[in-house]
Order: structure tokens, then sequence, then C-alpha cells
């Protein structure tokens, strides 16, 4: 017999839960959420507010003051949320940005679950690196929380490449740094441009991770990499961009001999770390998986 209910009725107990971003109205976040608690039983809810990063501190004071269990932050507001918090989580301050925050009395703590959500997508697409070495390519707010946390989980080396004009360079240097310093794993960054550097770095690296926006459409026909032979079948590569579904890295890869996964349960994965963050509960990723991200 189901005893799952319909849907759980909005109470004076009910507790928010929410994502601060503009735009929001696209996010799959409220889904899977909502879904989540009804399956649960819990009196939970989730609503997407469009908070822009001039108004964000406004907005969490309100929020505190209400009592709010948690949040998720989306662009633009990552980094400006660091300084609003009262408690950062070792990643957060290993990047300086945030996308969760839950709030304990008042007290609200800044996690950041994007990095989470990338190393468990690896874990679902059969791979172990734990260990190993990496190589990524880009250094925005993604490919910082990929990199912190890869380096929390105990990666052994990991090469980022990316452009030297890039207005992220000097505070990816900067996370280097402080990952030397919190970890015992090695950063090296590279210019794009230093081919020999790229070739070496693959042929000692586990997994190929293009954590940048060459690829997503509608401009599909680009590729991070260009030289399809430097992609060899000892090397998984995986794609944050979720669409198209496989990137022309992907295809590249895959006709390579690489295995290949792509961006899609990275984004499941950051979702149910804060759902746990929250609730105390899993995320029955199963069911979300199957409802809301299968092909």
């Amino acid at each position: 017999m189901n005893t799952t209910p319909d849907y759980i009725p909005i109470t004076g107990h009910t507790r928010l839960t929410a994502l601060l971003g503009s735009p929001v109205t696209h996010s799959i976040s409220p889904l899977m959420h909502n879904e989540s608690f009804r399956l649960l039983g819990l009196d939970y809810v989730y609503l997407c507010f469009d908070v822009k990063e001039d108004t964000l501190e406004e907005a969490v004071r309100g929020l505190r003051q209400t009592g709010i269990r948690g949040f998720n932050l989306t662009m633009p507001n990552k980094n400006k949320i660091v300084q609003l918090a009262d408690r950062l989580s070792l990643s957060v301050q290993l990047i300086g940005a945030a996308n969760t925050i839950v709030n304990d009395n008042g007290i609200l703590t800044a996690y950041n679950t994007d990095g989470y959500g990338f190393m468990q997508s690896v874990k679902d697409a059969g791979h172990e690196i734990t260990g190993k070495t990496m190589t990524l390519m880009g250094i925005g707010g993604a490919a910082a929380a990929i990199c912190a946390q890869a380096a929390l989980d105990g990666v052994k080396k990991i090469h980022i490449f990316a452009r030297p004009t890039s207005r992220f360079w000097n505070r990816t240097e900067d996370m280097i740094k402080k990952i030397h310093q919190k970890t015992a794993c090695t950063v090296i960054l590279h210019e794009n441009e230093d081919l020999p550097a790229l070739k070496k770095a693959l042929e000692e690296s586990a997994l190929l991770v293009n954590a940048t926006s060459v690829g997503m459409a509608p401009h599909t026909g680009n590729s991070i990499i260009e030289d399809a032979s430097l992609l060899t079948p000892h090397l998984a590569v995986g794609d944050i961009i979720y669409n198209p579904r496989e990137t022309k890295l992907l295809s590249m890869a895959r006709e390579r001999g690489c295995p290949t996964f792509n961006g899609m349960y990275m984004l499941l994965y950051q979702g149910a770390e804060a759902f746990k963050l929250w609730t105390g509960r899993e995320m029955p990723v199963d069911v979300i998986k199957e409802k809301y991200f299968s092909e």
C-alpha cells in the first residue's frame, strides 16, 4: 500500500527553504526539493526569489529574521553571500564563494556543495580519483569549487589550464596557496596556450574536466580541447555542461575510447547535499534522478 502523500499541506509549522538569484525562473531546484519533501513526508517548502546582488544583503537580513531553515545561492550572489554569513565551511574558505546557507537559530553557515556534487557525479560514473591526478579546464566559480573539493577529497595533483588574461587568474593563485596550506594536494596553474604542458598533464591524469562554458548551446561546435589525439582511452572525460547532453568534447573523447559523463548529476548531487544539510535526511536521489534527470 502506497502511503506517500500526494502533497504536503502548507501549515503554520512548514519550514521554508529557497533559491536566491537572478534569473531563477528556469531552475529545476524547486521541482527536485519539493518532490523530495513530499516523498519523505517532510513539512518543508522550497521557493525561488529573484534577488540581485545589490539587494542580497537586505533579502538575507529579512530571511534570517523569518527563521528560514536555509537557502541556495545562484548567480550573481555566490561571492557576496560569503560577506554576510556568520560561519564558513572549509571549502568556502578556500574558494570565497558559497551556494548553500544553513540557518541555525539565526546563525548562518555558508557551504559550497557544487564541488561535492561534481565529485559525487564522478563516483556515480564509476570513477575513483582519490590519490590520482586530474586536469581541470577553467578557473571560474564551478572550476574553483571542483578544485577545492577534489583537493579536500584526496586527489593527489590537479593541473589547471586557463587564460592568463582572465579576471579570475589572481584569485586562483590565492586559492592554490590556501589549498597547499590546508591539504596534501599539489595544484599547478598553466596557461591554455602551453600545449606541451597540456599534453604532459593529460598523459599523467586519470580525469579531464571541462569546467568552462566552451561547447555549451548554442555554440555546440566548439571544444576546449581541439586536438583529439590528446584524448587516450586511459583518460575519463567529464564536462560540467549538460546542454547539450553530449558536447563536442565528450563526442571526441567517446570516439577516442574515453569513458565520458556530463554535468547533469553534478546538479543533482549538489542539491542532494544541500537537502541533507537542511533536513538531516538523504534526498531520494534514485527517484529524483529517474523523474527529472533521465535521458
